[in-house]
């Protein structure tokens, strides 16, 4: 019989695994709000560099920079008349060494003619319209000066229709089928219903659009794009060789019915799709001249990479993901690339519909529920650092299902809420009844798990937001301890009411999200006075609570709030900044919160003020580094949430 092993996959990358880590990403962007990050950057990196070891937009947009080089670098825009020049040429060389062989009147008149023709290869051709030829080989090289361009300008806009300009019947057509184009463009810009219309268009011309457009916009998306090309490449050239490959492309046209539909055509597509750069000039390099239609294509690609570029660099304001259009993503740089946007996209799109982040007018920003993961990754971290045991308070015995666990248990009693201790509610199950299976329990086998309720607390953390935070590399440890302290109160405190101030040159509560997502003030100003004013107001909304203030800080009070409710910024800090400061201190102490401070760096001036106000208020004063002011001032949160009124009521 044959036997089969099954063993992890080792083949190369888990071919059942789905193409994006949503929780992954998520804790990518907290990564980088708690080291400091701003929150819309954090979210915008993680697009342009992709989750994991996927590319991001970088890594395409910098591929389409390069393509972009490249097309530049293809060769130089005058071809066209380059090549036209070269076939005059080699048409009057082929016409005088025919007249050369003969002996006669009108030989000698027509090399005449020949020397006297303009030096504009335009003008020459022009001139040389009635001219009846000697050298078959010199008439064929001057029509297909005319024939060449006119199939390159006809094929440049309408892609397969080359092989059409062979005879005035199928020119004809062409113009019959442009008239009824711009009909239909017509139709469409004065914003009638067109469905019918362009149904009927595409059964009687159907064949001249190989891409086989699906609507009216598809038709004028791929035309514009072409239509705006040749225009560039019209910029794009000198005055004089601009003047003649108009003259010749006026020529080569004629003045019929094509000539007149064409310049309708380019008409209504400038009016429909304005936004293509039509007046956009190029300086394209390189040693090969490239003739109208290779002029054009690199052009058009030019204008597609630079579209392309814009789309990935998602700069402009509420850019999304679905800004990027695939497709031609693909026809740029290929198919992985375009499945590396369609990745992009589904991402975003899960994280929102999985609730992790949500779209506002300014861009992408985490939810509630990202929230709650980048604070518990705070707290983490926090616990991580704290080298001391277990912390808490014992005031009350039976809290409930809200309470703290003590880690002792006790027999369930009629109308206990606590949660079930599993392990010895089946101990005494087994000890009683022995350990057969299944166990089968009783009422006075059940234990619960003891609680203790904790007096509530009302919390207020003032932390500094000011630039000097940034510029000495504490932004990213504040936010991480404020993080972490209110997801602390949320999980482990929620009789407790917290509420984080941020002050700069004024304060303002933040919360949770405003608090992921702030940036540094750059405006000159510690007004830590505001602060306190703003943390008594929280504290007197809870008066059974525990009043606790902590104040996170690398500088000393340089701005304070006026009579008249507008900060006042001076340095040096003048009296009455210190002044305005210290009554909001003994207004706190008088209503008998704790405040403790947290002083970062070594400044003098904020020493000697936070040690007054810890001996005026009777707080203390931590000088923790950067790294460990998360574990200072949660492990100070968990003790001063005791109070002292608790102490005085033991």
């Amino acid at each position: 019989m044959k036997s089969n092993r099954y063993g992890a996959w080792a083949g190369g990358p888990d071919p059942l695994a789905p193409p994006y880590d949503v929780r992954g990403a998520v804790d990518d962007v907290g990564a980088e709000v708690l080291d400091g990050g701003s929150l819309r950057d954090a979210l915008r990196n993680l697009l342009r560099r992709g989750p994991g070891d996927r590319g991001g937009l970088d890594d395409l947009q910098a591929r389409a920079r390069r393509m972009r080089r490249d097309a530049m670098r293809r060769g130089q825009l005058d071809g066209a008349v380059t090549r036209a020049q070269q076939l005059l040429d080699q048409a009057l060389a082929a016409e005088r060494e025919e007249l050369a062989g003969r002996d006669d009147d009108a030989a000698r008149f027509n090399e005449a003619m020949l020397d006297n023709l303009p030096r504009s290869t335009a003008r020459a051709v022009e001139e040389l319209s009635d001219y009846q030829w000697a050298s078959e080989e010199g008439r064929q090289r001057y029509q297909e000066i005319l024939d060449g361009l006119r199939r390159d300008v006809v094929e440049q806009r309408f892609r397969g229709m080359r092989e059409s300009l062979q005879d005035p019947a199928a020119q004809q057509a062409v113009a019959e089928m442009m008239r009824d184009l711009n009909a239909l463009l017509a139709q469409h810009a004065r914003g009638e219903d067109t469905t019918d219309q362009f149904a009927e268009f595409m059964r009687r011309h159907g064949d001249y659009f190989p891409e086989q457009p699906q609507t009216v916009d598809e038709l004028v998306d791929a035309l514009a794009r072409r239509a705006a090309a040749g225009e560039r490449l019209m910029r794009s050239l000198s005055p004089q060789q601009r003047d003649e490959l108009a003259s010749l492309m006026q020529q080569a046209l004629g003045n019929g019915d094509l000539a007149r539909e064409m310049g309708a055509l380019t008409d209504n597509l400038r009016a429909l799709r304005p936004d293509l750069g039509w007046d956009r000039r190029e300086r394209m390099r390189g040693e090969e001249p490239l003739g109208y239609g290779e002029a054009t294509g690199a052009l058009e690609e030019i204008g597609d990479l630079d579209d392309l570029i814009d789309q990935l660099g998602q700069e402009h304001p509420g850019a999304t993901l679905d800004d990027v259009d695939v497709e031609a993503v693909e026809r740029a740089l290929g198919r992985s690339a375009a499945d590396d946007v369609r990745r992009l996209q589904e991402l975003e799109r899960e994280m929102r519909r999985q609730g992790w982040v949500t779209r506002t007018a300014e861009g992408l920003t985490l939810s509630p529920k990202a929230l709650r993961r980048l604070g518990g990754t705070a707290l983490r971290r926090v616990f991580a650092d704290l080298t001391a045991g277990r912390r808490g308070t014992h005031d009350l015995r039976d809290a409930g299902a809200a309470g703290e666990v003590t880690g002792a248990s006790r027999p369930w009693e009629y109308g206990d809420e606590q949660p079930l201790d599993v392990v010895r509610t089946l101990t005494r199950a087994v000890a009683r009844g022995g350990a057969g299976v299944p166990v089968e329990l009783s009422v006075d086998d059940f234990e619960v798990v003891e609680t203790e309720r904790r007096a509530s607390a009302a919390v207020a953390v003032c932390v500094d937001l000011s630039y000097s935070m940034v510029a000495e590399g504490r932004w990213g440890p504040m936010k991480q301890t404020a993080l972490a302290l209110s997801h602390l109160v949320a999980t482990r405190f929620p009789q407790d009411a917290l509420q984080i101030i941020g002050f700069g040159r004024s304060a303002a509560p933040l919360s949770q999200a405003e608090l992921a997502a702030v940036e540094p003030d750059y405006e000159q100003g510690t007004n830590l006075h505001d602060a306190l004013r703003q943390a008594g107001r929280h504290l007197r909304k809870h008066p059974g609570a525990e009043p606790v203030v902590l104040v996170v800080t690398d500088g000393e009070p340089t701005a304070h709030v006026d009579d008249d409710g507008y900060p006042v910024f001076m340095w040096p800090p003048t009296r009455e900044t210190i002044q305005a400061t210290v009554q909001e201190v003994d207004r706190l102490t008088r209503y008998g919160a704790t405040i403790n401070l947290f002083m970062l760096g070594e400044d003098e001036g904020l020493k000697r003020f936070v040690d007054a106000v810890a001996r005026r208020s009777g707080g203390r004063v931590f000088t923790p580094s950067s790294g460990d002011l998360g574990a200072y001032v949660v492990s100070d949160y968990i003790r001063a949430r005791r109070g002292r009124r608790g102490a005085r009521a033991a």
